[in-house]
């Protein structure tokens, strides 16, 4: 069946990222401005959308500013007038992204699917062609392996490394689907490449992680933080040469325990759904943005641009490498820093810091002492199982849980039942003490000015 590559694509994006490598400022603003040109006039012609934003306006970056932009509610809402193949139907591609046999399988004979929820609390749906996965590949393979050991030069791909991922494995979610593509690309390769759920106890994840000895491990900094601790207390015992993290905030001391139980160097990464691969750290340790493929505006609370060096309240992305699913200021919420000052290592691209998700790790009464339940993985219990996206989860103490839902009624009701089922079902599977949960209900999820919220709070948070 294949999936969505093509490696002349990837041979030719791979060579412009290299040659951006020591460029000039002007260079990458170059290449920027020529592909936002090119995506203007892609989104003009096929997106009814992005048409309506664009009738007055030039196929000009530099009328950029002037575009009103966009929410994921509003564009999924609008599905069949959002994207340029009218072949791509919403009902079907949730249809697809439902069965788990099609995870890494092309639809169409052309797309790559991937599902996301995020914090916003609506669910989104988002297609990649060959020329946006070639983009992601290049990018993720020349700026990720930007340090100078012979051994990574080549190897940039990572092909001779034993990789696990360790997240969300029930649905189609980008970093689980683009796994999955490589492993049916590269099927020689598959048995060095490996995905664990993060729902299983953390002993049978343990164990498996053991049994694989990856020597590179992709996950989030909470999961990366609990098997350092595994790792502690002598019970994972594999050697790694590098662990990536992304998706939340990695602070400097959750850095510094997970690369000193681990015993290798931590690379943080800054991705999403709506573009997989958008910033890199360097040998020096900054968070660069990858601006040849995308633009970010860092906005405030009314979308207004805020100067360098001050933190955002959202960013607005516009994703330069997807012409089938225009992403064209589309309103992320991320909180984002970019910094004037350049770099040490010498890259052209901006300094940046992100403020990513700040939900907590809950610990909770186990028979023999505490367990932990990470927020990436009470979140896809309600998400995939109950079918709940906007919640808050606040842990009352060590055995009691408070769910906040908005809903009313019997909706309401019955969305309580089904969470409070999932949420104890898989608290005991962790091996936890029986747990419970309190509802309220027809209650407004707290969110911050940036539209999203913090799902998942500790005793004591606020």
């Amino acid at each position: 069946m294949g999936t969505v590559f093509d490696p002349f694509l990837l041979a030719t994006t791979t060579a412009e990222v290299l040659s951006l490598a020591h460029a000039s400022e002007a260079a990458v603003t170059h290449w920027q401005q020529g592909r936002l040109r090119k995506l203007l006039a892609a989104a003009r012609s096929g997106s009814a959308l992005y048409r309506e934003r664009l009738v007055h306006l030039p196929d000009d970056p530099h009328a950029l500013s002037q575009i009103a932009p966009v929410g994921r509610d509003e564009l999924m809402g609008r599905f069949s007038q959002w994207v340029t193949d009218p072949r791509l139907v919403l009902s079907e591609l949730q249809d697809f992204s439902a069965d788990p046999d099609r995870v890494g399988k092309p639809c169409l004979g052309r797309y790559l699917v991937w599902e996301s929820s995020g914090t916003s609390g609506v669910p989104g749906i988002f297609v990649q062609d060959a020329r946006a996965m070639a983009v992601y590949d290049a990018l993720e393979a020349v700026r990720r392996s930007t340090d100078l050991r012979t051994r990574r030069w080549l190897d940039p791909f990572y092909l001779s490394e034993r990789m696990a991922f360790v997240g969300a494995t029930g649905g189609h979610f980008a970093s689980f689907v683009s796994l999955e593509r490589l492993r049916q690309l590269q099927p020689w390769l598959a048995p060095s490449m490996r995905s664990f759920s993060i729902l299983q106890p953390v002993e049978a994840l343990v164990d498996a992680l053991n049994a694989f000895a990856p020597t590179v491990l992709a996950s989030y900094p909470t999961a990366a933080l609990l098997l350092a601790e595994q790792a502690e207390r002598g019970r994972l015992k594999v050697g790694l040469r590098e662990v990536w993290t992304g998706g939340e905030t990695l602070s400097p001391a959750v850095r510094q325990r997970i690369e000193t139980a681990l015993g290798c160097r931590v690379r943080n990464s800054y991705g999403a759904s709506e573009f997989l691969a958008m910033g890199w750290e360097c040998e020096a340790g900054q968070l660069h943005l990858n601006t040849d493929w995308l633009v970010l505006e860092p906005v405030d609370e009314n979308n207004r641009p805020v100067p360098l060096g001050q933190a955002s309240c959202s960013v607005l992305l516009t994703n330069l490498a997807n012409t089938v699913q225009p992403l064209i200021r589309y309103g992320m919420g991320d909180q984002v820093t970019v910094h004037a000052e350049r770099c040490v290592c010498g890259s052209p691209f901006p300094v940046i810091e992100v403020q990513g998700r700040h939900d907590d790790t809950l610990r909770m009464h186990g028979p023999h002492g505490e367990v932990a339940l990470l927020p990436l993985a009470l979140a896809t219990v309600l998400e995939e199982q109950a079918g709940v996206f906007d919640f808050q989860i606040r842990q009352r103490d060590a055995s009691t849980l408070v769910l906040r839902l908005p809903m009313v009624g019997q909706e309401g009701r019955d969305a309580l039942k089904s969470c409070r089922a999932a949420l104890q079902s898989f608290a005991l599977a962790q091996g936890t003490l029986p747990i419970r949960v309190l509802g309220e209900l027809g209650q407004a999820v707290p969110r911050g000015r940036s539209g999203k919220s913090c799902r998942i709070l500790a005793k004591g948070s606020s």
